[in-house]
């Protein structure tokens, strides 16, 4: 994580604070969000274990948990890896993205103060500088510590861990059709929906976040498209 996004991303604690295994597994889970385990690459059990520096046990409850929220699936052997997105499964997260991320987004103009504006509008820029270095993990972890705030000011934490979730499963092809297109081909609406949210207009920050959604998995889709497949 950037120093930028680790400063404003108040809702992870510090490491310190908490059990051996819930770090073990936030490693482990950012890992599969950002892409650093491809879509469909087997990865051993012993070899997340030497990546991590952590013993077997906090390694497997990870991955465990992990499978639970449908991130890895086991393959046997010892093996594990990120699924494969299929034609099907992207139209079901844009589905459920188009639904769940102007609805929160909705809730949160409703109620982020100036602070939580600005604090928004500074990941934003972090991001957009990101992008102009062609960081493509900076610019990985910035979009989803943006949305996160989003999700977290909304104040609707059943949808925010629905929404969070969606993440797990699309954010490694992301990485793929990132490093396909390039840091400076990623476009985003975040700067409207800054706008909006300090106009206080509601509708107008929903469907700003939804068109950012939608440019954004619609790559995903196109590059489900092409005839070289994503691995």
């Amino acid at each position: 994580m950037t120093k930028a996004a680790r400063k404003l991303d108040t809702s992870v604690p510090e490491k310190g604070r908490l059990p051996a295994h819930e770090v073990i597994y936030r490693q482990l889970r950012d890992l599969v969000l950002f892409g650093d385990l491809a879509p469909g690459q087997p990865v051993t059990i012993q070899g997340l274990t030497d990546r991590l520096g952590a013993g077997m046990t906090p390694v497997r409850e990870a991955i465990r948990r992990l499978i639970s929220e449908g991130a890895l699936e086991f393959q046997g052997n010892r093996r594990v890896c990120v699924p494969l997105l299929s034609a099907d499964n992207i139209s079901e997260l844009i589905i459920a993205r188009q639904w769940l991320d102007p609805h929160l987004s909705l809730r949160a103009t409703e109620r982020a103060t100036p602070c939580d504006l600005d604090q928004l509008a500074a990941m934003d820029a972090d991001l957009d500088e990101a992008i102009r270095r062609g960081d493509l993990r900076g610019y990985l972890e910035l979009n989803y510590r943006f949305h996160k705030r989003l999700y977290e000011l909304a104040d609707a934490p059943i949808l925010a861990n629905m929404a969070d979730g969606l993440w797990l499963r699309f954010g490694p092809s992301l990485r793929v059709v990132c490093g396909r297109l390039g840091t400076q081909n990623l476009p985003d609406k975040h700067k409207d929906l800054l706008a909006a949210m300090r106009a206080r207009d509601a509708e107008s920050a929903a469907r700003a976040i939804r068109e950012d959604v939608i440019q954004g998995m619609e790559q995903v889709r196109q590059s489900f498209e092409t005839p070289t497949p994503i691995r």
